[in-house]
C-alpha cells in the first residue's frame, strides 16, 4: 500500500494500488498557496467528465449520482439525478441531446428535452467492467471506455475494448486490447481519436473513418510512471491530462515530451479547457478514489490560466 500523500513514479511499471493524496480542507479558499490554483467549486464527492458547453462547465459526480452545470461565477445547477446509478462521461448529439455514461449498468443514457432519461445504448456485451469516460464526435458517434476489471476491489488489471455507439444507439467494438481506455480526445478536423490508457501509461491514436470505425492504430505518446485519466486537447495539438497516480496535471506533446507539470491541491482525476476564451484549465480533484469518498463532499474543481486554448472534442 502506498502511504497517503506519497507520489510514486516507476518508469515502465505503474504503482498499484494508486496513491491517495492527503485530503484538502474543503472550506472554500480562493487560492491554494502551494499550487497557485484558484478554487472554482467545492463540495464534490468524486467528479468526472468535465465539459465546457454552452458557456458553462458541466460535470458528473459518481457518488452524488448527479450531472451538474456551473456558470462562470461558480453557481451550480443540477441537470440530472440518476438515483442509484453513477454518471461518468458526458457528450452531446448533433441535435443537442445530452448523452451520459451510466457506469455500473454499462449503458449510455440520453436526456430528452423534457428531462426524461432513456437508454441510448447497452454496452454490457462489450464492457468487461464499469464504463467510464466518453467522447462524442461531430456526427454523434460516441467512443466509450471501460475499466476492464474491478478497480475498487483492487483487481488484477486486464485489457478492455473500446465501444463505438452510433447515433442510432447501435453498438460495436471500435478497438480491442486497451489497458483501461479512459479520457479521450478528437482532433479539430475530426480525423483522429486519441485514447488515454490509464494502466497502459500511454496515449494511443486511431484514424476515424467516414463510418466512425477506427484504423491505423499507433502510439501517440508514452507517459511512463503516470496514470492518464480525464484529458483535454489544446490548439497546439498537445494534451493536458490529470495524472490519477499523483496530485498533478501534465501537458504532453505527441511523441511523449512532457512540456509542463503542475501540482494540484489533491489528486487530480479529470481536466478540461474552457472559459470565455478557452484558456482556463479546470481540474477536478478528490482526496481519494472509491466509495470512501461518497458523502464526504471533500472534492473540488480548481482553475488556472494556460497559454494555448481549447481545441477539438470534448
Amino acid at each position: 500500500m502506498v502511504a497517503p500523500g506519497k507520489v510514486t513514479r516507476n518508469r515502465g511499471r505503474l504503482a498499484w494500488p494508486l496513491p491517495v493524496a492527503v485530503a484538502y480542507d474543503q472550506k472554500r479558499t480562493r487560492k491554494d498557496p502551494m499550487s497557485g490554483f484558484e478554487q472554482f467549486l467545492a463540495g464534490l464527492d468524486f467528479g468526472e467528465g468535465p465539459r465546457w458547453h454552452d458557456g458553462r462547465l458541466w460535470y458528473s459526480d459518481f457518488y452524488q449520482h448527479r450531472v451538474y452545470s456551473v456558470s462562470a461565477d461558480g453557481t451550480r445547477e443540477t441537470i440530472l439525478d440518476l438515483d442509484d446509478e453513477q454518471p461518468s462521461g458526458l457528450g452531446w448529439l448533433p441535435d443537442g441531446t445530452l448523452l451520459i455514461v451510466g457506469m455500473t449498468r454499462r449503458q449510455v443514457l440520453r436526456m430528452g428535452a423534457d428531462g426524461s432519461v432513456s437508454v441510448h445504448a447497452d454496452l454490457s456485451d462489450i464492457a468487461a467492467w464499469n464504463c467510464n469516460d466518453m467522447v462524442v464526435d461531430a456526427r454523434g458517434n460516441a467512443y466509450v471506455g471501460n475499466f476492464g476489471f474491478d478497480l475498487e476491489k483492487r483487481g488484477q488489471p486486464a485489457d478492455a475494448d473500446l465501444a463505438l455507439v452510433r447515433p442510432d444507439g447501435s453498438v460495436e467494438v471500435a478497438a480491442e486490447g486497451l489497458r483501461f481506455p479512459n479520457g479521450s480526445v478528437i482532433t479539430p478536423d475530426g480525423s483522429t481519436l486519441i485514447v488515454g490508457e490509464t494502466m497502459g501509461q500511454r496515449y494511443t491514436a486511431f484514424t476515424i473513418g467516414g463510418d466512425g470505425s477506427l484504423s491505423d492504430r499507433r502510439t501517440w505518446a508514452e507517459v511512463p510512471g503516470t496514470a492518464p485519466d480525464g484529458c483535454t486537447l489544446d490548439a497546439e495539438g498537445t494534451i493536458w491530462f490529470a495524472n490519477a497516480a499523483a496530485p498533478e496535471v501534465v501537458r504532453v506533446a505527441q511523441g511523449g515530451e512532457i512540456l509542463e507539470r503542475h501540482a494540484t491541491p489533491q489528486n487530480a482525476f479529470a481536466c478540461m479547457l474552457g472559459g470565455h476564451d478557452g484558456h482556463t484549465l479546470f481540474v477536478i480533484t478528490s482526496p481519494g478514489f472509491g466509495t470512501d469518498t461518497a458523502g464526504m463532499a471533500a472534492g473540488a474543481i480548481w482553475t488556472t490560466r494556460v497559454d494555448s486554448p481549447k481545441a477539438g472534442r470534448p
